[in-house]
């Protein structure tokens, strides 16, 4: 009955049919993945995407949690003698987390409240005379009521205006009123902790140290911010609306008359909303806005991390890895085209150790050695340097090796990948510094495949990534490397355990045993193979398959994303032009031939046909762009070289909600404010810009003081 509640709630909830919920449901309970699901199940979802597969499975898990605390408080009430039937149905018809606390939150357990001890004293009677407001005379009708320890009038009147003040803030009426208020108008103040205010820590919040907005208008990364400030205890913040509308909105609720009674009634209605119900509500929406700009920042993150993971890869290689330096030199490294490791050594280009001519003489000869077709270097310290040390080395080459290609590869997370248990099982007997050129030169071959071994919150693409949940962004970051990693497909023969680990249906466990079962196999020759793989049964196998490629395979196929499950079509399909299946991928005559409904079964339908004939136009095709080479202004290379005015290529580092961050190789990104991205309104920045993208921009402002470059996007061509 409950799964048949919740099929309908989501279905609403997401604007999608029954149908299309319930087979999605029974995919995810079978334990299929969503890349899986949304690429070889569109029959039963209707096509959905990944996105919408994910917020089927989010959705269903807010309801199970909801359902497990509607038990919870049924048992709670029940236990207390007070759940009526009228209850109970109120109870089993809410789906919405904040009502269902509304309608509990008088009968959930508390600490011994003012409105408590008045009870026990008798004085609830006393409190529901004042409400009713007939009685003329209040201090008359407290006279029955003093007894025990209520020794007065004022006592007895005070003690059933607690009893008010907690009715009116617990009662849901109310409390939507006073939500209602905050949802229009509430507004976040920021003051600066006056103790905190001449500190080196809070000059960096000093936007916010007098800062007020409506709360509704606060983006995501302000109010991360100012969270970030509260937190550090420089910041002290408050969320609120128009008090006084509010309590005269109230008192309409429940004062009746200009009378004694009612001036009682008056006064614990101001002490209910000030008291319990303002906190109460502010509370929730100083959780609910920072859960809000929590969900922004994951947003931002992923979709910055999923455009690194999908940058464009060089591809099968011979690579020479920099990692540049200045006193400790650079270190170098050399990689053939499957990223193993050939050589390495340190070189002195650079002042203060300067010894330029034999650094020159050590790369000739290792690219000479090494047959190196293109070089990677690392965009730190002295890059721009290194640059040009090697631009130098490649223009004195014989003609044939001057096709050397050059680029400058981010390293953000190199050294936390350095120092890690992936890089030391990798790379044992060599120490952090080459580890971090390898992963460099990786880097250029293959972004994927290397930054996969990363914690996404090290790569440097994240807006506030340690001020918000922690497990929600895990989630979300591992479901973006998930879906990159089956979006792009992976080598069988050639990947790492790790990227192994992230193909729909492993998992580091068969991750490991496919690569041991290589080492002591050799390479695999079929998909069909990974069955012989301990502990990859039947189910794993079902769903990994499709996404694994074997690029000298004897079936064609296995090298596509073409599931071995609908092998036997295409099988019919090259029967039935009497051709092989090799000739159906290299002849465009055959396909145009084939009418695909021909082919609809039970069990596969025209969206998976479909597939398969774009599969076999380009099979194992890479969604990823070509890479492109790039190069600095010339004579560019500090802050002080910047003037107002000044156009300059850039690549885009890093993209936030309020703009995109440029390298213009000057050692410090530029901003480019959201609204100086475009000549028209840009709601997104990444509707105008990628990340990696190489653009051109002018220079706005330099603040050299506090060593921020503004620029601009705004009537700048773009190459």
């Amino acid at each position: 009955m409950e799964e048949n509640i919740f099929v309908g709630l989501i279905a609403k909830s997401l604007n999608l049919s029954d149908k299309a919920v319930t087979g999605t449901l029974k995919l995810l309970d079978e334990g299929c993945t969503i890349p899986f699901i949304a690429r070889y199940r569109k029959e039963v979802t209707g096509g959905l995407d990944e996105v919408q597969i994910a917020a089927i499975s989010e959705q269903y898990d807010r309801l199970q949690e909801i359902a497990k605390r509607k038990e919870t408080i049924l048992k709670t009430i029940g236990d207390l003698g007070k759940l009526t039937p009228e209850l109970q149905k109120r109870i089993d018809a809410c789906w919405d987390g904040t009502e269902l606390e509304d309608i509990y939150l008088p009968y959930r357990p508390k600490r011994r409240t003012r409105a408590q001890v008045a009870r026990e004293a008798g004085l609830e009677p006393l409190a529901m005379i004042l409400l009713l407001q007939r009685e003329r005379d209040p201090e008359h009708a407290a006279l029955p009521f003093l007894v025990g320890d209520v020794s007065d009038v004022a006592t007895a009147l005070k003690g059933a205006q607690d009893i008010i003040a907690e009715m009116v803030s617990e009662d849901e009426r109310s409390r939507q009123q006073v939500r209602g208020a905050f949802r229009r108008q509430a507004v976040i103040t920021s003051k600066v902790v006056k103790s905190k205010a001449d500190t080196d820590e809070a000059a960096k919040f000093s936007d916010y140290f007098d800062w007020q907005e409506p709360l509704r208008r606060c983006s995501s990364h302000r109010l991360l911010a100012m969270r970030r400030g509260e937190a550090e205890g420089i910041l002290r913040l408050t969320i609120s609306p128009d008090d006084d509308e509010c309590i005269e909105r109230l008192k309409r609720h429940y004062v009746y008359g200009n009378t004694p009674c009612g001036k009682l009634v008056a006064e614990a209605v101001e002490d209910g909303y000030k008291r319990l119900l303002k906190p109460s509500i502010e509370t929730e929406f100083a959780n609910l806005s920072k859960e809000q700009a929590d969900e922004e920042a994951i947003r931002v993150f992923a979709e910055n991390l999923r455009q690194l993971l999908l940058a464009a890869p060089l591809g099968q290689k011979r690579v020479m890895g920099i990692d540049p330096g200045f006193r400790t030199g650079c270190k170098v490294v050399c990689l053939d085209a499957q990223g193993n490791l050939l050589h390495h050594e340190a070189i002195y280009p650079h002042p203060p150790v300067n010894r330029r001519m034999q650094a020159m003489v050590h790369v000739q000869q290792m690219i000479a050695d090494y047959h190196i077709e293109a070089i990677a270097i690392g965009n730190g310290t002295a890059s721009r340097e290194t640059r040009t040390f090697v631009e130098e080395v490649a223009s004195s080459l014989p003609t044939g090796a001057k096709s050397l290609q050059i680029f400058v590869v981010s390293e953000d997370g190199a050294s936390v990948y350095s120092a890690s248990k992936v890089a030391r099982d990798e790379f044992p007997d060599e120490d952090v510094t080459v580890r971090g050129a390898v992963s460099i030169g990786r880097r250029l071959m293959d972004p994927l495949a290397e930054l996969v071994k990363i914690d996404p919150k090290s790569i440097g693409v994240g807006q506030y990534q340690h001020d918000v949940d922690q497990t929600k962004l895990k989630k979300q970051l591992d479901q973006t490397v998930e879906s990159c990693v089956n979006s792009v497909g992976v080598n069988l023969n050639t990947a790492s355990s790790h990227l192994l680990q992230y193909v729909s249906g492993l998992g580091p466990t068969l991750a490991k045993n496919i690569v041991e079962y290589r080492k002591e196999n050799g390479a695999f020759t079929s998909r069909t193979q990974l069955k012989k793989v301990p502990r990859l049964g039947p189910a794993a196998f079902m769903q990994c398959a499709g996404f694994l490629r074997i690029p000298d395979a004897k079936n064609p196929l296995d090298n596509s994303a073409v599931h071995p499950e609908s092998y036997h079509v295409v099988e019919q399909m090259a029967k039935d032009q009497g051709c092989a299946v090799a000739d159906l991928i290299s002849q465009k005559a055959l396909r145009a031939r084939i009418d695909i409904s021909r082919y609809v079964s039970n069990d596969v339908g025209l969206p998976t046909l479909t597939d398969i004939m774009k599969e076999l136009e380009k099979p194992g095709r890479d969604p990823r762009q070509q890479i492109e080479e790039f190069e600095f202004a010339k004579g560019i290379e500090s802050v002080d070289d910047l003037e107002e005015g000044m156009e300059l290529p850039g690549i885009v580092t890093n993209i936030t909600n309020f703009g995109a961050f440029v390298d213009i190789g000057v050692h410090q990104d530029g901003l480019v404010h959201i609204s100086q991205l475009a000549d028209k309104y840009v709601r997104d920045p990444n509707e105008v810009v990628k990340l990696h993208q190489h653009v051109q921009v002018r220079v706005l402002e330099v603040d050299r003081r506090r060593n921020r470059i503004s620029l601009t996007m705004k009537g700048v061509g773009q190459r």
